[in-house]
């Protein structure tokens, strides 16, 4: 053994790094650089514990603050803050008005803003007096904004119910009460239990009683009033409702009147159908007005400026009427002049004689009562 290292006791190894069979490692790093990183990493640690350190402070002086002066740098008091929300509180009893604006439409309904702690709720069935499937048919819309009137609360979280149908309701039966007042006669449709009639009649308001609801009016009172107006010789717009071989019936506001066949014009009319149909607006004059049995007699053929003008010309008759009118009531007058002037036991010849020529009439042998029935059926 001794021998054996003693053969390898002159020998010498070259260093490492000199070596082939020496690779070194391109990961290891060197020394200068093992210490830079180092050095970075705890300073970049170093600055976050500062700032959490001084984040921290703040925070609990803050939380010091709020708990031994909440009201420290507050530019008003709590007694400020209380006036503040008792200038913008509002009465939320039932039957109060308030502003609001709407901001959200939903199905059954939208949501209104009433500058309260929690919104308002409008229901479809209390946005319009007519009934109603959806708000947007009672033309309400987001930003929409009006008066409502509080109608109830919702338990389930304090909200108010609003309604526009009860305001509506209280213009609606004002408008009666004036309507009523000022006796005017007003257009309806006539329905029965089972339809509705789509034929418009006048009414007239008999009673309006908001209390009891109960509204009343009546067709005989204004058809009463309608009536008082139909003078003899007076010229009404009518429109014509059917034709008969006799004559025309004629709606002149609500009252059925008959213009007949002879009464159409001065020259014979074979056919109705050929001068006039149902639908047509026409002027006529009263000829005579049977009040307890509900008749009147009409005619367009005084109302002719020459004979056969309501056959041949019928827009001159109209554009007459007042003035032909005129004249037949004037001739009518003087009839009725001659009739209180004539006296049995007096001679009243010369005065009935100067009256019928100014009439243009000169058989002095016609008295006056058929000298009246000649004016008004000639």
């Amino acid at each position: 053994m001794a021998s054996f290292a003693q053969q390898f006791s002159g020998l010498r190894c070259p260093p490492l790094a000199s070596s082939h069979l020496f690779k070194p490692s391109s990961a290891q790093p060197k020394s200068a650089s093992l210490s830079f990183p180092t050095v970075t990493a705890v300073g970049v640690n170093s600055t976050q514990v500062k700032e959490r350190q001084r984040m921290t402070q703040l925070f609990d002086d803050a939380y010091e603050r709020c708990v031994t002066a909440p009201m420290e740098g507050v530019p008003f008091t709590v007694e400020d803050f209380h006036a503040a929300l008792d200038k913008y509180d509002f009465d939320n009893e039932i039957g109060t008005k308030i502003k609001g604006t709407v901001f959200s439409i939903e199905a059954n309904g939208a949501l209104v803003d009433i500058t309260a702690k929690s919104s308002a709720y409008l229901p479809v069935q209390e946005a319009c007096i007519h009934r109603i499937k959806h708000v947007h048919e009672a033309g309400i819309f987001s930003g929409f904004r009006e008066e409502f009137v509080i109608v109830g609360e919702n338990e389930a979280d304090d909200s108010l119910i609003l309604s526009l149908r009860s305001i509506q309701y209280d213009l609606a039966w004002e408008r009666c009460r004036q309507l009523q007042a000022e006796d005017v006669v007003v257009k309806g449709k006539k329905s029965t239990a089972e339809e509705l009639l789509e034929k418009e009649i006048p009414l007239k308001f008999v009673e309006v009683n908001e209390d009891n609801t109960r509204l009343v009016l009546s067709n005989r009172k204004a058809m009463a009033d309608n009536q008082a107006q139909l003078g003899i010789g007076s010229v009404v717009t009518g429109t014509v409702q059917s034709l008969k071989p006799y004559g025309a019936f004629i709606d002149i506001g609500g009252i059925n009147g008959l213009l007949h066949v002879s009464q159409i014009s001065h020259d014979r009319v074979s056919d109705i159908g050929t001068v006039l149909q149902p639908g047509d607006t026409l002027k006529v004059m009263i000829l005579s007005h049977d009040r307890e049995r509900g008749r009147v007699s009409l005619s367009t053929k005084k109302l002719e400026p020459a004979p056969g003008d309501m056959i041949c010309n019928p827009k001159l008759v109209f554009e007459k009427a007042d003035e032909m009118a005129q004249i037949f009531r004037q001739r009518i007058a003087l009839v009725e002049a001659i009739g209180r002037s004539h006296d049995p036991f007096t001679d009243g010849l010369d005065l009935e004689k100067e009256a019928i020529d100014r009439a243009g009439y000169n058989d002095i042998g016609l008295s006056w009562q058929r000298m009246l029935l000649l004016l008004t059926f000639a």
